[in-house]
């Protein structure tokens, strides 16, 4: 089982640092699974336009494999102004609906305000259903202040929503498999 773990950001740290530590939970959790992820940050994307997949750059077609590669997803993301970043709209309008169809995804998200945790709620989740992806019941919202200064989650109750969340990602593709 492949778990990707998208930092959908070109900006910062937090949000990486908090999609990596979910993902060593989830490891913990289910050592046999591949949690890997992949970080924005790093990568030159093209703007998707409606071209063949073939015609867009190398970090372009690689972003649209690993996602497509995966079974399951953490999708983690600042919330800038009220919604999602626009690189990670753009890998979702990369990658085929098709490749979200009947896949676990979770969130998480960081953020300024204490607020900003509905943009989980109100265009996350939206855009899972329209995929229709099997969406994990928890999600975690970390505030700045719940960072310290290596930007290493340091509250308690994020801490185990961050637990739950990797819990239920793992249950809820375990569930899937046994059924295929």
């Amino acid at each position: 089982m492949k778990l990707l773990g998208i930092s959908g950001t070109i900006l910062g740290a937090k949000t990486a640092s908090l999609v990596e530590q979910i993902l060593q939970e989830a490891r913990q959790i289910a050592p046999d699974v591949e949690a890997r992820m992949l970080d924005l940050r790093g990568c030159e994307l093209q703007f998707c336009d409606g071209r063949d997949p073939a015609q867009y750059n190398d970090d372009t077609r690689m972003v649209i494999a690993e996602v497509t590669d995966a079974d399951f997803y953490l999708i983690g993301f600042p919330v800038f102004n009220g919604s999602i970043p626009a690189p990670l709209k753009n890998v979702f309008d990369l990658v085929p609906p098709s490749v979200f169809r009947h896949k676990v995804m979770g969130f998480a998200a960081n953020g300024g305000t204490y607020q900003h945790y509905l943009v989980i709620e109100n265009q996350a989740k939206p855009i899972a259903g329209y995929f229709r992806a099997f969406v994990a019941p928890s999600y975690v919202y970390a505030h700045t202040d719940h960072f310290n200064r290596e930007n290493t989650i340091i509250d308690a109750e994020v801490k185990e929503r961050m637990k739950n969340l990797a819990a239920e990602l793992i249950h809820m593709q375990q569930g899937l498999k046994r059924k295929e």
